[in-house]
């Protein structure tokens, strides 16, 4: 057993968050002493590789979860301004490392990709319109075009109005300035960056454990590679490790920890491996999620570059595994119920009933049943072009709140200790999209103390820092464009990318 080495703050995760934490600390406070663990071999293998999510730049120019309908009819666009505003945050961020040549080719993590919202039957469309009529009037959705004639639609998105018998009304909402983001290839770029800034980058390593010493540092018991247990202690700790975060939460035994508990949701993915099929589609088209479904199931066919291939996927169909990650153990969900959360977990359990009985339901569907759903998409879709992926795991956040007991949250949260010495991020979607504007939120809670002097270099990396974009319409429009000048997103041509398509495959 080697003896305790020290370092200023570790980094338990080789995901995005630890990826964008990292990064914003080595910027701020280069002589910090940052380092890394992750149990797999390489980067961005869990969560944030580029098969286990969906890859949309989350900007609700497309997830109608993100637009309420209030009960007096109107749509309330709050949610949707908010997890806008944090994409534009970290479009700043990304601006920053490429315009300072920290990472290079924008465009093998970040393409320009239409952003669509697509609803059938009377009161949807209804729903729809009155959504496009309250976001287009707002400097951060301009550009948006609403549509229920067949004939547009068809120009817009061939594959999914050929060969549509179906007389109920359809409409949808399309937006050209929507992204399509390789989240694993952007978290390897920032890897590398740290590991040229000599950030200690373990692969391979399982934290084990997690205690306070009495001098107040943080003690991580660590399994190396070959098996032989290491002591690391750091000033600060962050939990990143995706669904793995909330076993390793409960182990610092801090008071935050308690009470909180997770339930785990895999999903399935269908994906084209017929190039002609891959050709046709370009954009990410968001339906309705079915009644009962979590918001992380909303139906999507969606355009994806991986490995700098056009691909197309459709899904998520969900299902069930009591592991919190891909990697994970069948005990994982079992052990989590500790005497302080049991009551939460069973409240949980007790309220989502219909959430229980989807997941079943979606567990039940056969092959064929899947490629059902997606003809609801792609009418003529054929079994024979299409392979069912496993994308990766989730795990929502159960908490008691103002609601209630054992309430399911759906979004993502920061966990930390009182005195800001450690924090975990737990939750799912809009994830990796908001990435920068939620390690902002570790940094305010956990160093409150240093944030006056690490504001103008935060301003300098992310300029709309401290201000609302929507209430700034000029300085949106600015940085809008300086951010797709940067990322290559103003010169992107999809003609090329579709000639192409015609000989690549999108499964692997």
């Amino acid at each position: 057993m080697s003896n305790r080495q020290g370092t200023d703050v570790i980094l338990i995760g080789a995901g995005i968050m630890s990826a964008t934490l990292g990064s914003l600390l080595k910027e701020l406070v280069p002589d910090w002493k940052i380092t890394v663990f992750e149990k797999l071999a390489n980067p961005g293998e869990e969560s944030s590789n580029e098969w286990n999510n969906a890859g949309t730049g989350h900007s609700a120019l497309c997830e109608l979860n993100y637009t309420v309908e209030k009960q007096d009819g109107s749509i309330d666009i709050s949610k949707a301004i908010k997890i806008n505003e944090q994409f534009q945050v970290s479009r700043q961020f990304w601006s920053y490392f490429v315009n300072n040549n920290l990472i290079g080719n924008p465009n093998e993590f970040i393409k320009q990709l239409p952003h669509m919202s697509l609803v059938q039957g009377d009161k949807n469309v209804e729903f729809l319109k009155k959504r496009f009529q309250a976001l287009s009037n707002n400097p951060l959705f301009q550009g948006m075009e609403f549509s229920e004639d067949p004939k547009k639609l068809a120009e817009w998105i061939p594959l999914i109005m050929e060969g549509r018998t179906s007389k109920e009304p359809i409409a949808a909402t399309k937006i050209d300035s929507g992204t399509d983001v390789n989240f694993g290839a952007l978290t390897r770029k920032l890897f590398d960056h740290l590991e040229n800034k000599n950030v200690a980058i373990n692969y391979k390593h399982q934290v084990d454990d997690i205690k306070r010493t009495s001098d107040g540092l943080w003690e991580l018991k660590v399994r190396n590679a070959s098996g032989d247990v290491e002591r690391h202690t750091a000033k600060f700790v962050f939990i990143g490790g995706g669904g793995g975060s909330l076993p390793l939460l409960q182990k610092t035994g801090i008071p935050e920890s308690k009470h909180i508990g997770g339930f785990p949701v895999s999903g399935l993915f269908l994906v084209c491996n017929n190039p002609e099929v891959v050709a046709q589609h370009h954009a990410k088209v968001y339906g309705k999620a079915a009644v009962g479904a979590p918001p992380m199931s909303v139906p999507h066919l969606d355009t994806r570059f991986i490995d700098n291939k056009k691909s197309l996927l459709f899904g998520p169909f969900a299902g069930f595994s009591p592991r919190f990650l891909k990697t994970g153990s069948n005990m994982d969900l079992i052990s989590s119920v500790k005497p302080n959360n049991v009551i939460t977990m069973l409240a949980a359990g007790a309220k989502n009933m219909p959430l229980t009985k989807y997941l079943i339901q979606q567990l039940m569907l056969s092959k064929e049943q899947r490629i059902e759903e997606l003809r609801d998409f792609i009418p003529s879709a054929k079994s024979e072009d299409w392979d069912i992926v496993v994308a990766g795991q989730r795990v929502q956040v159960i908490k008691d709140t103002a609601a209630g007991k054992g309430t399911l949250q759906f979004g993502t949260e920061v966990i930390s200790a009182e005195d800001g010495s450690i924090a975990a991020l737990l939750g799912a979607s809009p994830g990796a999209s908001t990435a920068v504007s939620v390690m902002l939120e570790v940094m305010k809670k956990c160093f409150p103390q240093h944030l006056k002097a690490w504001e103008p270099k935060i301003k300098e990396m992310i300029p709309s820092y401290g201000l609302s974009l929507v209430d700034n319409p000029e300085l949106f429009h600015k940085l809008h464009s300086s951010t797709e000048r940067a990322l290559s997103l103003s010169d992107h041509q999809p003609i090329q990318v579709e000639d192409r398509s015609l000989e690549l495959v999108g499964a692997h």
